[in-house]
């Protein structure tokens, strides 16, 4: 084999501070607690056959569920030929296991989907019985439909790349759009974030509450989360003049005196959250919290962030935060690792994932 040009091994087992600089990857903030009355899973059957591995977009989420499972992260051998070539290696046995590969397809983007790709084809040739990729957060996931003429419907070729490598089941969380799940020829499971946020805010404790959907795709989402938090609901009307490029028209209800709580699942430039907080204190808003799944935080979003009006934001670490977000002290990050082991228990041992959410 040819000289690799990084010698380094980052191993499956590493300690959560590792880093991969290669990869983008910080170490997160602490984990929150546990929503209120919620234990630790305990397994039904012993089953050594139970295998979790991760790639390098998010090794830390990875420890953090094996922890609350209670079991050890698979070692795996990842580095790079000089050109740029991905290499992989497990470096356990499999045959005959369930294996899960936790790993975000977020910056770097194709790095990380290529490596999963490898770790996927990996297992399969190694026998594994049965492949789960966990993505905690699905790139190209916005790329969902022809909005243009002659452009990809990416999120449905990347589904498609997902069950060729030997992919036999997915597990994600929150979904740009739901019906990316009929894009993959495998069984899906849908998991949600809003369990743990919805208890972060509950705690707060806020008065005179309204949760804003910051565009019509994200009312039915809204509408959830204001059912669970007993508030109203409001909408910001908004009109996309190109990519990552918004301009926010009007607010559809009143918020004037309320503490607004702006609802989404993907904060990116940070563009459409800023003019959204503009628009509703414009309109009477008293104060504007935030809070999404996932922190893409690309560009100029932290920058942002930290001259708007904005008072917080609240995301869970599906991404890991850049050194500089970690810093923004209106960004507060949320753990879903216990949601992501409980589902993952639930898969292994054939019972019902929608019980999380009851």
């Amino acid at each position: 084999m040819d000289t690799v040009a990084k010698p380094s091994v980052v191993t499956a087992a590493a300690e959560a501070t590792q880093t991969a600089p290669e990869a983008g990857i910080v170490t997160p903030v602490k984990s929150a607690e546990l929503p209120k009355g919620e234990k630790k899973p305990v397994p039904t059957r012993r089953d050594d056959k139970l295998r979790i591995f991760c790639g390098t977009s998010n090794p830390a989420l990875a420890k953090e569920i094996c922890d609350f499972l209670g079991l050890p992260l698979g070692q795996t051998f990842l580095t790079q030929f000089s050109d740029g070539e991905i290499y992989v290696q497990i470096l356990e046995n499999v045959r005959g296991s369930d294996v899960f590969i936790i790993q975000s397809t977020c910056d770097p983007v194709s790095h990380n989907l290529m490596q999963l790709l490898l770790i996927i084809d990996a297992l399969k040739r190694a026998s594994a019985r049965r492949i789960t990729v966990v993505i905690p957060y699905f790139g190209y996931a916005r790329q969902d439909r022809k909005d243009k003429p002659r452009v990809p419907i990416s999120s449905k070729l990347v589904a498609d790349i997902l069950t060729t490598a030997g992919a036999n089941r997915a597990l994600v969380v929150d979904l740009h759009a739901p019906q990316i799940q009929g894009f993959f020829n495998i069984p899906v499971d849908h998991l949600f974030a809003s369990p743990v946020l919805v208890d972060h805010f509950r705690k707060q404790n806020l008065a005179n509450l309204t949760v804003i959907s910051p565009d019509a795709g994200g009312v039915e989402r809204a509408r959830f989360f204001a059912k669970k938090m007993d508030a109203p609901m409001a909408i910001v009307d908004k009109r996309r003049t190109e990519i990552n490029v918004t301009e926010v028209m009007n607010v559809i209800g009143d918020v004037r005196g309320r503490t607004c709580l702006i609802l989404d699942d993907i904060v990116d430039t940070a563009g459409t959250l800023v003019k959204t907080v503009q628009a509703l204190l414009d309109n009477g808003a008293v104060s504007v919290s935030a809070c999404a799944s996932h922190a893409v935080l690309s560009g100029p979003a932290l920058e942002r962030i930290a001259k708007s009006n904005l008072k917080e934001l609240i995301v869970t670490n599906t991404i890991p935060l850049s050194e500089a977000g970690q810093k923004e002290p209106k960004i507060k990050v949320l753990s879903i690792a216990g949601l992501i082991a409980r589902a993952i228990q639930s898969i292994h041992e054939e019972t019902s994932v929608s019980k999380l959410f009851n």
